[in-house]
């Protein structure tokens, strides 16, 4: 039996990121790239979070500002701030956070659920908390950061933008 292919499966790699003083993590296969930001074009009559949409080698990414998503007051950006790219469905968008931190292994054992406790983030988002030696990451479903209404309204913003 070969054991290292099913340590394998037991192993997460996530990105991780800070947003305010929290750490989150995100499935590292969901990640296209992270990008220092760059001018975002500012949408009218778009959602309070969606910062706007910028142009990545051609193509229109709406770019959701993840502080105001999670109802934390705004920053200003700074060189650490970066714009995580994601692939959601069908769709790409950026999400913008304050630092991306590293790519972590995390083993599936210490992930437990998410507590029962009102966070600055919506609990829908939250797919589980793993308890690393000196901190404790919250892992993300960024599909579920946006609502399908919400990705059909990233939808008309970018061909919008695109007309």
């Amino acid at each position: 039996m070969n054991t290292s292919s099913q340590s394998n499966e037991t192993i997460y790699q996530l990105v991780s990121f800070v947003v305010e003083n929290e750490e989150f993590g995100v499935d590292i296969l969901k990640v296209q790239e992270i990008i220092r930001t760059v001018e975002i074009t500012r949408v009218p009559k778009s959602p309070e979070f969606v910062e706007g949409v910028i142009n990545l080698r051609g193509r229109i990414v709406p770019v959701i500002d993840l502080r105001k998503r999670f109802g934390i007051s705004k920053k200003e950006r700074d060189n650490e701030t970066r714009i995580i790219v994601v692939e959601l469905t069908d769709k790409v968008v950026g999400f913008l956070v304050d630092k991306v931190k590293e790519v972590i292994r995390v083993e599936k054992s210490i992930i437990e659920p998410p507590p029962d406790l009102t966070t600055s983030v919506n609990a829908n988002y939250i797919t589980g908390v793993a308890k690393l030696q000196d901190r404790l990451l919250i892992l993300l479903d960024l599909d579920k950061v946006l609502s399908s209404d919400e990705q059909e309204h990233l939808s008309e913003i970018e061909a919008e933008s695109k007309a």
